[in-house]
């Protein structure tokens, strides 16, 4: 079993995204109580706010979007430790994914630079 958490928003639009086969762990117990604690049809209710983390939590068949001040309780301790537990992927939450750091070829369409301006030289001025 996969636990995925992503975390996107915030004032710079980043998201991050942290892993953790449970099967693999050395505690995967712990993890299957933890995750059998999630009330994932019943999220706490929060209005949403502009510039907050959002945490999207997948775990098959389950899936959940939270703001940030919704992440309590049994929430908050899953996501915290999938976070201890494995190193996170980066990627722009909007306008193309960017996994690794690693950014995407975008030179495609773009126009060359513009060149600077020619000066004048003594010549052009005397004419």
């Amino acid at each position: 079993m996969d636990v995925i958490v992503s975390r996107s928003g915030g004032l710079a639009g980043l998201r991050l995204t942290w892993e953790v086969r449970v099967d693999e762990q050395p505690d995967a117990d712990d993890w299957y109580l933890l995750i059998e604690e999630i009330p994932w049809t019943q999220p706490p209710p929060v209005p949403p706010e502009p510039d907050r983390f959002v945490y999207r939590i997948r775990c098959a068949p389950h899936e959940a979007t939270l703001a940030e001040r919704q992440l309590v309780g049994p929430w908050r301790r899953l996501a915290d430790r999938v976070q201890e537990t494995s190193e996170p992927e980066r990627g722009r939450a909007a306008g193309g994914s960017v996994a690794g750091g690693s950014r995407p070829d975008r030179s495609e369409g773009r126009r060359p630079p513009a060149t600077p301006a020619a000066r004048p030289t003594s010549t052009d001025s005397e004419r």
